[in-house]
């Protein structure tokens, strides 16, 4: 077979561009076979394939090739860079997990660990790793880029189930006969002003909302610089009430939320109530150890005539509160990216937040002045009449609506 040198590469140069790595060894091997004395030397200088290449393709198809997914021989190409460098794998598992599988005392113990610093020191340590290979690797050793959990709150009481199901018995006793549960929190204080706010939403492009570099609190507005907004959510009718408060958060504060919840809304919702039950806390503003929220409960039990069950949620449980995640998080989810510049933003941003099950919320702004500090006398905490439960008396207790003698 006779082809001129220029019309072998005008060949090769419109074919070869269009096949995958084993069709174009079929083909360079054909043409190298089929041509006269000098077809591999030829077909090498055309296809701008080296001679070795030319001689192992035409084996492979003297020796026969069957059609095939594969484009290469069983164990052809290159070797993994772990076969090639033993203990690769060993070195990056020490450096990305130094505290439990390696030397804690490792370089990159107390640096950022990228791709790119991992990468130095793996070829600091002699082996050759690109900042692509690591992450590679590393993907295949099972690890991800995760930010930290909140989920560390403090050793588990060895009775926290026991808690749980007391507290579910008794909520599940009050639904039953109509009674109001409701849980309660105060949700993160948020700073008022032009600050950013974690989150995005759709802008026109090139245009997002400008805020202050620097989220310090506003000096012009003193101690009234944060809101703090107090949440109550009704379980029976998944209904939220929102008391925003701009001074201090302290048990009265918490407690004339929950008085403002009830002649908004509770008295309306449950006209025949006779028992309230409040799940809490441990700790905050209406801990279990906080005496000021047992007087200031033992006063709107005597104001309302309702008898006040209180049952705190074990310490290190703060998060299992249901008011966390069927009322705070769609909050936060409303007003993300949006700066809370006053509070008449922060309150329609709560008042504001639905949900497609039906969640409905209201708030209102405290304009009360909340003093911080103020003690609880042994008399007036010995006269409150509190009626301890069975199981855990410190977390569960009812308060009944006894005027003071």
């Amino acid at each position: 077979m006779e082809m001129t040198p220029e019309a072998l590469a005008k060949f090769f140069e419109t074919v070869l561009p269009h096949l995958n790595e084993r069709q174009r060894r079929v083909v360079v091997g054909s043409m190298a076979d089929v041509l006269s004395r000098g077809g591999q030397a030829r077909v090498a200088e055309a296809s701008k394939m080296s001679t070795n290449t030319i001689w192992g393709a035409i084996r492979e198809v003297r020796e026969g090739m069957e059609p095939t997914e594969r484009q290469r021989a069983p164990g052809g190409g290159d070797h993994k860079a772990i076969q090639k460098q033993p203990g690769l794998l060993v070195a990056l598992d020490e450096l990305v997990h130094p505290d439990t599988r390696g030397n804690p005392m490792s370089a990159l113990r107390w640096t950022l660990k990228s791709t790119y610093q991992l990468s130095r020191e793996l070829k600091a340590q002699g082996f050759e790793a690109s900042a692509e290979l690591v992450r590679r690797l590393l993907h295949e050793m099972g690890y991800s880029l995760q930010a930290p959990t909140k989920e560390k709150e403090g050793t588990n009481h060895p009775d926290r189930d026991g808690q749980f199901s007391h507290i579910n018995s008794v909520a599940t006793e009050f639904l039953s006969q109509g009674e109001p549960v409701i849980s309660v929190d105060t949700k993160k204080k948020e700073l008022i002003g032009e600050f950013s706010n974690a989150g995005r939403e759709w802008q026109p492009k090139g245009e997002p909302t400008r805020v202050n570099v620097h989220d310090f609190p506003d000096p012009e507005r003193g101690v009234n610089a944060k809101a703090i907004p107090y949440g109550i959510y009704d379980l029976s009718n998944d209904e939220g009430w929102v008391n925003v408060g701009d001074t201090h958060d302290t048990s009265e504060f918490a407690v004339s939320s929950i008085r403002k919840w009830w002649y908004t809304l509770g008295r309306e919702r449950f006209p025949d109530a006779k028992r309230l039950m409040i799940t809490a806390d441990a700790g905050g503003s209406n801990g279990y150890r906080v005496r000021a929220c047992k007087y200031h409960l033992w006063v709107l039990a005597a104001e309302t005539g309702l008898e006040i069950t209180v049952c705190h949620y074990p310490p290190g449980t703060s998060k299992w509160n249901r008011i966390e995640h069927r009322l705070f998080s769609f909050i936060s989810i409303n007003w993300r990216g949006k700066p809370l510049s006053d509070m008449r933003t922060i309150v329609e941003f709560i008042s504001a937040t639905t949900t497609k099950p039906g969640l409905t919320v209201q708030a209102s702004y405290d304009q009360n002045w909340y003093e911080k500090g103020v003690k609880i006398s042994d008399v007036d905490f010995e006269a409150i009449p509190i009626k301890r439960h069975d199981f855990h008396g410190e977390w569960n207790y009812t308060i009944l609506p006894k005027a003071a003698v």
